[in-house]
């Protein structure tokens, strides 16, 4: 196997997607434009990009199996014409039980899927002043995580709140991952108090650069979202922060991949790691 390549060109995508494919499918091609006119390798964009939609009813009237779904076929399309990698966010797709799957995939420059992606932890939550949130009572949970080897490295591949559980993080540093991907749509409220804080936290433990494109502002299905999608570095700093404009986005950062090697040196958790039981007492 060729050594990994030393530099990545990442652009990073905002949305504020919409309740139907079309309209997403446009704002996709548009940053696909964006990126590959900036230069980039490889596009990272939201969670739901391709579809959010809560009315579970009207969304089920739309949403088909992944080798059916427009926007994962035009990100397909999108990727081979511009000759880039395209990490296109994730899309609602049919799933067990009558449930959908938070799907995501990558697309190499040819235009294929090399690897796809299942929303493990589902935000079910319940925030103070807001009404329960209850993913899992639309969506089936994913089984695995996925390391993909690229030119670059190795990797990682998560959605959102999968954030909140660090095991699947340091799992994939410990395999060698170079890079993860936190596609997110975050609410307003954990948004601010959480965000860049459990970022950050991800980076420095794992020792990768983190990409966490995100949802933002105020969606046709009354959704609110945090926006500030984030590109951070394997120690700690924010390379990016789009802020929160809902307005679709996209922004150039190269990527030194040397600095994940400089990081797990200086602090090698990741090696330093044991088990241990646990004793409770009283």
């Amino acid at each position: 196997m060729s050594e990994p390549r030393p530099t990545l060109k990442l652009a990073i995508g905002q949305m504020c997607s919409a309740a139907t494919h079309a309209p997403n499918i446009a704002v996709m091609e548009s940053l696909v434009e964006d990126a590959a006119g900036q230069g980039a390798d490889v596009l990272c964009l939201p969670e739901v990009a391709g579809l959010m939609n809560r009315d579970a009813n009207a969304a089920r009237l739309i949403v088909g199996t992944a080798d059916d779904d427009p926007y994962l076929a035009a990100a397909r399309h999108a990727a081979k014409q511009a000759g880039l990698w395209l990490h296109p966010g994730s899309t609602p797709v049919q799933g067990p039980d009558g449930k959908f799957l938070n799907h995501s995939v990558l697309i190499d420059p040819e235009g294929r899927e090399v690897a796809d992606y299942d929303k493990i932890h589902l935000f079910d939550v319940a925030i103070e002043g807001q009404a329960p949130i209850g993913e899992s009572k639309r969506f089936a949970a994913g089984e695995r995580a996925v390391l993909v080897q690229t030119p670059w490295g190795k990797w990682g591949m998560s959605i959102c709140y999968d954030l909140r559980f660090p095991h699947l993080y340091q799992r994939y540093g410990q395999e060698g991952a170079t890079l993860v991907f936190i596609p997110a749509a975050f609410t307003v409220p954990t948004g601010r108090a959480h965000w860049e804080v459990l970022l950050r936290a991800r980076a420095i433990e794992t020792g990768c650069f983190v990409i966490a494109a995100a949802q933002a502002g105020s969606h046709e299905d009354g959704r609110e979202t945090w926006g500030h999608s984030l590109v951070i570095s394997p120690w700690g700093e924010v390379l990016a922060d789009l802020g929160p404009d809902a307005a679709p986005s996209c922004t150039l950062v190269e990527l030194d991949l040397s600095e994940v090697t400089r990081a797990r040196a200086q602090i090698p958790n990741l090696k330093n790691a044991r088990s241990f039981g646990l004793d409770i007492i009283g």
